[in-house]
């Protein structure tokens, strides 16, 4: 019987000391739709190269998470497990909303390290678990590179732009030395002055003023300004960073940042690459913070090839019930087929998106409106013809990598500058006014379905579909290599 006894003990001790020999990286997202979805797609590549994964929310995303996906959907498969931490913020009076963003900017960069560190050596401690060998950060959290020093690991920040939008960010300050901004005043914003192009940046010289995030269109600093600022800054700390990009797409920008920050890994589309991974249990982890309408997709199937617009604004911007009105009778003046995803906190100022009865009656035998959808199946679907979005790099990600031409209406943040490049550069995109008008969108849709414009646009976008699938799937690409090259990056710090 001690024979037995001691084989079981000897296996054990075998079982802990592969465990604790296994890379463990502790996953934290900015606490918003658009920076959780690359941040969990980057966190099941690293649990396929053989990490144990620690994804960390925020306490009212995870309930979101459930209220989504399901009660048992973060309860995580073996090596990857959930972990939340608070936000900071006070209760939410409604729990299916997006937070406000520069309350949560300002409230995670003066609240979460805290209890982020506190959960650092939560893990270190635990039986059953690896120590932690690395932190995988959003550049928006950047007090995870201290938490990551104070317990002695290496920390690996993602940047959800491109590398185009980071690297304007990084000449804020020279933008700010050469009294260019901020605005003298606000006749500044229509004098033709955001028109001025950032001739003096060579990768960035087609870029204007007005592509450059809407927190600089101000005659003052404000926080949202010295937000990113700051965070670019701190993010040159981290010991590499990782974009959800790939070369080809952006290699004057890439060069240019790589001669100043940490190591650069491009890895991206991230989503083509999750979608080569075996399909196993990591299948069931998702971040949509909605549920997700699946009827969409079978009433995709009854609609002829390329005859489709869908819509989707993302899941921060936020429509005056006039820009509503406006998208809406557009779709139906185009007589086009649409399928249009329409979160319940879409419309300012109102919890529920009302739409004219008219308008219903006029386009019910051609339109959906859902309140999300999953988007990657949406845009890989061949009824799809053109993108109606609002630029946030994610759904540019996605397009590009399904060869579908875009109709430009960015909102904020990186959009602008996303919009600019998809438009002037990569030739995959056309911008319509933000003053949006019904005319505007009709002659948009019925541009880029039928015309001549939109046969140039959609030949541009499969040509770029093609060059994302050469990075990801060839074994010479340049994504398909860099995330060897990042994982072994990990693994000798571990």
């Amino acid at each position: 019987m001690s024979s037995v006894s001691e084989t079981e003990s000897n296996h054990q001790k075998d079982e802990k000391k592969v465990i604790s020999n296994k890379p463990h990286a502790v996953c934290l997202p900015f606490p918003a739709q658009g920076h959780i979805n690359p941040m969990i797609k980057l966190a099941k590549l690293l649990h396929s190269k053989g990490f144990h994964i620690t994804f960390v929310n925020t306490e009212y995303n995870h309930r979101r998470l459930l209220k989504s996906r399901g009660p048992d959907s973060l309860n995580g498969v073996p090596g990857f497990r959930f972990e939340t931490i608070t936000d900071g913020l006070p209760p939410a009076a409604a729990e299916d909303t997006t937070q406000d963003l520069p309350s949560l900017c300002d409230s995670t960069t003066k609240n979460c390290l805290a209890p982020f560190l506190a959960l650092l050596r939560k893990l270190n401690s635990l039986d059953g678990s690896p120590p932690v060998s690395c932190v995988v950060s959003d550049t928006a959290m950047w007090f995870a590179i201290k938490a990551a020093r104070e317990v002695g690991v290496p920390i690996f920040c993602l940047r959800t732009t491109n590398a185009s939008c980071f690297f304007a960010y990084r000449n804020f300050p020279a933008l700010i030395q050469k009294e260019i901004l901020p605005l003298k005043d606000s006749t500044f914003l229509t004098n033709g002055y955001l028109e001025s192009t950032l001739d003096w940046i060579p990768s960035l010289k087609n870029v204007r003023l007005r592509d450059l995030p809407t927190y600089t269109r101000t005659n003052d600093s404000n926080e949202m300004l010295d937000f990113i600022m700051t965070q670019v800054l701190e993010a040159s700390k981290a010991d590499a960073l990782i974009f959800n990009t790939f070369d080809e797409l952006e290699r004057d920008v890439l060069a240019d940042l790589s001669r100043t920050c940490p190591p650069i890994y491009t890895i991206g589309p991230l989503h083509s690459i999750i979608n080569q991974l075996p399909q196993n249990s990591l299948k069931s982890i998702g971040g949509s913070l909605w549920k997700e309408d699946l009827e969409s997709l079978k009433w995709l199937n009854s609609r002829a090839p390329n005859s489709v617009v869908y819509v989707n604004f993302g899941s921060i911007t936020v429509l005056t019930p006039e820009q509503l009105v406006e998208f809406a009778w557009g779709l139906a003046d185009s007589k086009k087929d649409f399928l249009w995803t329409l979160r319940p906190d879409a419309v300012k100022g109102d919890c529920n998106v009302n739409l004219p009865f008219e308008f219903y009656e006029e386009t019910k035998e051609r339109g959906l409106i859902v309140t999300w959808c999953p988007q990657e199946q949406v845009l890989n679907h061949p009824s799809i013809g053109t993108f109606l979005t609002h630029c946030g790099w994610n759904s540019m990600m996605e397009s590009l990598a399904s060869g579908v031409p875009m109709i430009c209406w960015p909102f904020f943040a990186d959009q602008h500058i996303n919009c600019r490049f998809a438009c002037a550069e990569w030739g995959v995109g056309l911008e319509i006014d933000s003053n949006v008008n019904r005319v505007d969108v009709a002659n948009a849709v019925t541009e880029l379905i039928d015309g001549e414009k939109g046969k140039q646009l959609k030949s541009d976008a499969l040509i770029w579909k093609n060059k994302a699938a050469d990075a990801t799937t060839t074994s010479n690409g340049s994504s398909y290599l860099n995330i060897d090259k990042l994982v072994a990056e990990m693994l000798s710090r571990h």
